[in-house]
């Protein structure tokens, strides 16, 4: 992913579902249809580290993962990430092991978002340059989830809980198939992925800023991605 010390990408699918008895608009989301909502981490392998499965459609990302066993575990500082270390030989710096998340989700210590704004410098471009290439690792996962059990293409027209263990399985059989016979893609062919048709996450959040120590950290990602150490050659003609 070229996003060093990254723990995995977190995103999240509405999975269309048949409008439950007597739920009123609880699944209802701002596309206009009903739903439940996938919330997942993916590593670079395409393969869910983490999932959560269930909560109403008419919550936001942020909603939902502020509601989330992780980050309870990561409030909690119990989630046992590593600490910060250095990236290679060519900084002096401890850089924290982060998830990557979009507009959606709050700037923590562990956990990067975008930088908002509009007339960003070419140091915040480049940061949201690479965090996007990373976080692409997550949206093709949902992709490859969707083409290979066609059944979430369509409303799932069963009840709510077995809905939920339908999307549960999918995403263990999405693993197990990664890892025995799935496609393998390098790092370098990310960007000639097909475009899968799946439904985008939910980007309906406000912008929210992070405490200062959650922007000192992003900030010194945005510096090492610019420096000598960090760079990769196509990042400056792809902001």
């Amino acid at each position: 992913s070229n996003f060093p010390h990254c723990l995995g990408a977190i995103d999240g699918k509405h999975i269309r579902i048949i409008m439950p008895e007597k739920s009123g608009s609880m699944y209802y989301n701002y596309k206009n249809y009903f739903s439940i909502v996938l919330l997942a981490v993916a590593d670079s392998n395409y393969r869910f580290t983490y999932i959560d499965i269930g909560a109403y459609g008419k919550e936001c990302d942020s909603t939902i993962f502020k509601e989330s066993s992780l980050w309870k575990l990561m409030e909690k500082n119990e989630l046992h990430i590593p600490d910060p270390e250095l990236i290679n030989e060519l900084q002096d710096q401890d850089f924290p092991y982060v998830f990557l998340g979009d507009e959606a989700f709050a700037l923590t210590t562990n956990l990067l978002r975008p930088f908002g704004g509009y007339h960003l410098t070419t140091t915040k471009k480049v940061f949201n340059y690479r965090l996007s290439r990373a976080r692409r690792y997550v949206e093709c996962a949902f992709g490859i989830l969707s083409n290979k059990w066609r059944i979430l293409h369509r409303p799932l027209n069963v009840a709510t809980d077995f809905a939920v263990d339908i999307v549960k399985a999918a995403c263990i059989l999405h693993n197990i198939i990664r890892e025995k016979d799935g496609l393998h893609y390098e790092g370098h062919e990310i960007n000639e992925l097909p475009v899968m048709e799946f439904e985008d996450a939910v980007h309906q959040a406000n912008y929210v800023r992070g405490g200062r120590h959650a922007n000192e950290i992003r900030n010194k990602y945005a510096e090492y991605f610019v420096s000598d150490a960090g760079s990769v050659p196509w990042q400056n003609s792809s902001i």
